[in-house]
């Protein structure tokens, strides 16, 4: 029986988390009641006690609690910012090369971004194959449920008497500086962060990161993926649309994500779709504690 803390476990990803794993039967979670969750001492020894922590945290939250972790054999998953390009930790997409073995022998795991997962899992192996440049200027379009948002958007989402402007998709991030940048430029082994567009639109879950590129043959670029995914929760699926229509919704309710690509001559819309709370954020957390239990990486996921 694998002793598992969640640290947070009151926001949608910790409750996702927790949820998943009463489902469990190998898994014993180690519970504080609400007045010891807020004592340092009784978060301490819940953390060192644990075979795997995970931090469900805001990011500077997050930071204290990792220092708090003094038991070498326990292992910590942050779902926060706040470790994914910290030397020590190691990102915790597992489909990239060599990643997963990486996971599964290291005691501190950064759970990647939900927008940057679907970047990085289209861009990062046609960087690898040589087909995009280091130093190329990219472009990326994201949509997202509401639910990405954690409980206040969902709230104000899912409240009748919610603003009008709800009802139509709106772009966020309009500063050019948003949180997952580094590590879409950092594991994709690029020179300059995309410019990047994400949007929250009214549904509550599914993602679809688009990427447009020029240059590339399209057999090419299905090719590389092809070699690329041949494992793991990542699949090539070869002009998968509904109709010619792209549902960013496709994928809710799953923990795996499809990887296509679009368009004719050398003109190409790269698209990965998955669930912003499965792949995007609970299930990969659950795959990469897995992982590092030398467990079956699906196991208690939805993939079928």
């Amino acid at each position: 029986m694998h002793k598992v803390f969640v640290d947070g476990g009151s926001g949608t990803t910790g409750l996702r988390i927790v949820s998943r794993l009463e489902e469990r039967k190998d898994i014993e979670l180690i519970r504080l009641d609400e007045n010891r969750r807020k004592d340092p001492g009784a978060r301490k020894d819940a953390l060192n006690s644990a075979d795997v922590a995970f931090l469900c945290l805001p990011d500077d939250a997050a930071r204290e609690s990792a220092l708090l972790v003094e038991n070498p054999l326990t292992a910590v998953i942050d779902t926060s910012t706040a470790h994914r390009v910290s030397k020590g930790w190691v990102y915790g997409l597992p489909e990239l090369k060599g990643q997963s073995k990486k996971i599964m022998s290291s005691k501190r795991v950064a759970n990647p971004g939900c927008h940057a997962s679907g970047f990085i899992a289209l861009v990062a192996p046609l960087v690898q194959a040589g087909l995009i440049a280091p130093d190329a200027f990219l472009s990326c379009f994201s949509l997202t449920g509401y639910s990405g948002g954690g409980k206040k958007m969902i709230a104000q989402y899912e409240d009748e008497n919610k603003d009008p402007l709800l009802n139509a998709p709106r772009m966020y991030g309009l500063n050019q500086n948003h949180k997952h940048l580094p590590e879409m430029k950092l594991l994709c082994g690029l020179q300059n962060a995309p410019v990047f567009c994400p949007v929250v639109a009214p549904y509550y879950a599914g993602m679809e990161v688009t990427v447009p590129v020029t240059g590339i043959r399209k057999m090419d670029a299905e090719d590389a993926y092809r070699e690329y995914y041949r494992s793991g929760l990542i699949r090539f699926r070869a002009d998968e649309s509904e109709e010619g229509f792209l549902s960013a919704s496709a994928m809710a309710g799953r923990d795996d994500m499809t990887v296509s690509v679009f368009g004719s001559g050398e003109r190409l819309i790269l698209s990965a779709r998955f669930d912003n709370l499965g792949k995007g954020a609970s299930g990969a957390a659950i795959q990469n504690m897995n992982l590092i239990l030398g467990l079956e990486e699906s196991l208690g996921l939805v993939t079928d």
